[in-house]
């Protein structure tokens, strides 16, 4: 199966009033168009993604710029909303979402990566769920409202960026280095990842992300004597680095509590029946099944060990080893994590970042919080709304250079058997076409509150 073009929107006169009217149509355009980032400029780029946003936010009247850091590394920024010439009492609201992903291999899938395929109720492919579902929420939603002349009384900064899935460096970064001005006013944020639910006892529990942790992307280089390997060696530069690697790879981290998780821990702890002790903080992440996979990441630092590198042929000691490690720290803890990490990688081996960049928390209180609330609770009375803190990284590291509060909202009711946080970055991705149409409305609810 090759994948298709992307199909046109629907008609202009099509549900005009329905916010999720064309969200699943709008999510399998995107999937459809390959914008598969590598880490480096050997991809696609975004810029046909680009186009094709901008056209869909031009066909109802909202202006777009086009930012370019290079040749298909393309972010689009539209203005919307708000009174012209006024000053909002609460500045400008940025709502962003990426358009790349990361690359997909066709053979491992059921379907085609960039196919957009309906199947079984759910939309399939990659992006479904990191994150062209919000891209298309967002998109439903902003062309419903600006046909029927509801733009939001506070002003709105649309943003759809590049290269996010490599730390962002051709897309929220440029924008932040060059385009500063785009933002100015805008005091809060909203992006992914976060509004998701995951059902914890019979509870649906909606995450709002409320922190991120710093990430350190480390190149480790050992360097020794070069030699025979037949003969002795005390200075081998492959078994300094080993046992660096060896010694990163088995620490076992302690349990770190931010305010974020002391807070989602409470709640868990109240449907539990339990009171919340960083002692069981483990015990209560295991209840959210799948989704303890990257809760549990954020009850302390991690480093994991993912690249190795040495040597040219086996009777040859080589001069230089290096490795690659993904570290990633727990706001609050950052002095912590790098003594530690010095301490574990000795005297023979040294550290450089591929890319270093900070953690953050944002209280969790206030307006724009209640907003999420209550827009998730007129469509899911029931269910307990909470903040996390997400375990990898977004471009709100970025846009946090603006000194706004940033939340992860991309409100999706998920069936409590799908594994969801397995399928970021994972084969066969897909997202519920009800979650879709369930998430176009909330945030349609969303925009009526901010």
């Amino acid at each position: 199966m090759t994948p298709a073009e992307p199909v046109s929107s629907l008609p202009a006169d099509r549900g005009a009033h329905d916010p999720a009217a064309e969200v699943v149509e709008l999510c399998r355009d995107l999937i459809r168009i390959d914008t598969s980032n590598y880490g480096d400029d050997e991809g696609p780029g975004e810029r046909k993604a680009a186009e094709h946003v901008a056209a869909l936010l031009e066909e109802v009247g909202i202006e777009c710029r086009l930012h370019e850091s290079g040749p298909g590394r393309t972010n689009v920024v539209a203005h919307w909303g708000g009174t012209p010439g006024a000053t909002h009492e609460r500045g400008s609201l940025l709502l962003h979402g990426h358009l790349d992903v990361v690359p997909a291999a066709a053979e491992d899938w059921q379907v085609h990566p960039f196919s957009g395929e309906v199947r079984d109720g759910y939309v399939w492919g990659r992006g479904a769920v990191d994150m062209k579902d919000f891209d298309a929420m967002l998109l439903s939603v902003v062309r419903a409202r600006a046909r029927a002349g509801r733009a939001p009384e506070r002003p709105v900064v649309l943003c759809f960026t590049a290269d996010e899935e490599a730390g962002g460096h051709h897309g929220a970064e440029v924008l932040m280095d060059r385009h500063r001005d785009e933002f100015e006013g805008v005091t809060e944020a909203v992006g992914e990842v976060g509004g998701f639910s995951a059902t914890v006892r019979g509870r649906r529990v909606y995450l709002i992300e409320a922190a991120e942790k710093g990430m350190a992307w480390m190149r480790l280089t050992a360097r020794g004597r070069a030699g025979h390997g037949s003969m002795l060696n005390d200075d081998n530069a492959v078994s300094a680095l080993a046992a660096a690697v060896a010694r990163i790879g088995a620490h076992d981290w302690p349990v770190r509590l931010t305010p974020t998780m002391r807070t989602l821990l409470a709640a868990v702890g109240e449907i539990a029946g339990v009171e919340a002790t960083p002692e069981n903080a483990e015990a209560l992440i295991s209840e959210f099944g799948g989704a303890a996979r990257m809760l549990g990441a954020v009850l302390r630092n991690t480093t994991n060990p993912t690249m190795l590198g040495a040597g040219y042929k086996v009777n040859v000691i080589p001069t230089e080893a290096t490795a690659h490690v993904d570290g990633r720290f727990l706001p609050g803890f950052e002095d912590e994590f790098f003594a530690t990490l010095a301490e574990l990688c000795g005297e023979d081996v040294s550290i450089d970042y591929v890319s270093k960049q900070a953690p953050w928390e944002t209280p969790y209180d206030g307006a724009l919080v209640d907003a999420m609330t209550r827009s998730l609770l007129a469509e899911d009375p029931d269910a307990v709304v909470a903040p996390y803190l997400m375990s990898g990284g977004t471009d709100a590291k970025h846009f946090n250079r603006l000194g706004l509060r940033a939340y992860g909202f991309a409100p999706l009711r998920l069936p409590d058997d799908l594994d969801f946080t397995a399928l970021f970055h994972g084969v066969d991705e897909r997202v519920p076409v009800d979650a879709l149409e369930f998430g176009a409305r909330v945030l349609d609810r969303f925009l009526d509150q901010v």
